[in-house]
């Protein structure tokens, strides 16, 4: 399986569209900041663009995507994975989309706790499955994933705990525009493929054979 993951489209979504007309991926994964702060039509719109590919695709909403990003999501050809679990054959994947408090008060943040207790649920749900995708807008703190020019590490607490403890095989995310990477949490590959608005995306290749299934993230550029 060969999966496009993008986050911070930011409302700049040209860059997607050119890659699409020219290359075939079997899943696209969405990590949150479709729009810039609205307005939610935005949002619809570049999600039935993208799916007018025909290639699945899995959407959450990001911390500058105000609160009606939620229906024009669901009203859309995308699928919504934000606090949600999805099975296709062997893989499990949930979703939360938003971030830990910022400095900024952006329209869509939980406090740690929540973000605790929801992905919980969501990993008990997909814990059996042979491969299992953590979807987040925020990357676990304390990561090549989290780091802004400062120095100081900003991710999400919570996601870093859930990781630990669930040990997912991948966690998909963004948020954090300058710390592009790919990193590890013991056994779990972290991968923020930057900002899709500014031609950054990833592709992830998942293959399998008798002995193993080898998981490969790459970055590209769209």
């Amino acid at each position: 399986m060969k999966i496009l993951v993008m986050g911070d489209i930011h409302g700049q979504c040209h860059k997607i569209f050119n890659y699409l007309q020219k290359d075939t991926v079997d899943l696209i994964i969405l990590t949150g900041d479709i729009t810039h702060f609205g307005p939610p039509k935005l949002c619809g719109d570049i999600l039935n663009e993208i799916c007018a590919f025909n290639v699945p695709t899995f959407a959450i909403p990001g911390n500058c995507d105000p609160s009606g990003v939620y229906g024009e999501i669901e009203n859309s050809s995308a699928i919504n994975i934000h606090n949600r679990s999805i099975i296709i054959k062997n893989i499990g994947i949930c979703g939360f989309g938003g971030s830990n408090p910022t400095p900024f008060d952006t329209p869509l943040e939980f406090e740690e706790m929540e973000i605790y207790d929801e992905l919980k649920k969501l990993m008990k749900q997909i814990e059996n499955q042979e491969i299992r995708i953590l979807v987040t807008h925020a990357p676990p703190y304390n990561t090549k994933t989290d780091l802004i020019p400062s120095g100081d590490h900003v991710g999400s607490k919570s996601v870093r705990k859930i990781i630990e403890e669930f040990q997912p095989s991948l966690n998909l995310c963004g948020h954090i525009h300058e710390a592009v990477a790919i990193d590890k949490i013991e056994n779990t590959i972290i991968f923020n493929p930057g900002e899709a608005s500014h031609g950054f995306a990833g592709i992830i290749d998942i293959n399998e054979d008798e002995r193993e299934i080898k998981i490969s993230p790459q970055l590209i550029n769209l």
